[in-house]
């Protein structure tokens, strides 16, 4: 009788809820993966400034300063996202104990705030889209805004870290280092310092490698 009654009237309420709750746990670790791939890459290059401080080379520490930056942001938000994906998974769990009581799934203000937050994330928005039109037609969520995807992140980050740059330089070079406004500041170098090539090379890898991860 249950098959006949899957055929008709698709998964029981309780199947869709650990559906999406095994989704969701999918996702979260994929969100694991993402943050420990990226503080492997942070940490990385924080050496690399420090190193390029201590050369001397002013432009090349800030340059991969302002990374490092985007890189504590994203982290944040990767962690922020996986604790809303755990709160979604709660809302579900709740949301099964009422199907005992109403027979059916109800409609989450909750659900949607969250789901809307998670679709802006790229690294799990396709996943987020398409649970959430799977919401929507089991009726626990209206249909999303298109204003509420729009992804606005990385222009924020940019503004945002041109600010705190300094910041990262003076704590990383504990103190030799900051006031990038300062036009001309330098660390003490011996006079005969010359471009180093090789320096040049180890930031733009550390660059490379954070912005592949950035741009998930």
């Amino acid at each position: 009788m249950q098959t006949i009654n899957r055929f008709f009237y698709g998964p029981t309420p309780e199947e869709r809820v650990r559906a999406w709750q095994g989704k969701l746990r999918s996702e979260s670790r994929q969100l694991d993966r993402e943050m420990r791939q990226l503080e492997a890459a942070t940490a990385k290059a924080r050496t690399t400034v420090k190193q390029l401080a201590a050369k001397g080379d002013v432009k090349s520490a800030r340059i991969l300063a302002k990374e490092v930056v985007r890189s504590n942001k994203q982290k944040d938000r990767l962690s922020v996202s996986k604790a809303h994906l755990g709160s979604i998974g709660t809302q579900l769990q709740q949301q099964l104990a009422m199907v005992k009581v109403t027979g059916s799934l109800q409609k989450s203000t909750e659900i949607m705030k969250l789901s809307n937050s998670l679709v802006k994330l790229p690294q799990i928005s396709q996943a987020m889209r398409e649970m959430s039109i799977e919401l929507t037609k089991a009726g626990i969520m209206e249909e999303m805004l298109e204003d509420t995807l729009q992804m606005d992140e990385d222009e924020e980050i940019e503004e945002e870290a041109d600010a705190e740059v300094d910041k990262v330089l003076f704590d990383l070079t504990n103190g030799k280092l900051g006031l990038a406004g300062s036009a001309g500041t330098e660390l003490p170098t011996p006079q005969d310092q010359l471009e180093d090539d090789e320096a040049e090379r180890v930031m733009e890898e550390a660059r490379r490698q954070l912005n592949g991860l950035l741009s998930g």
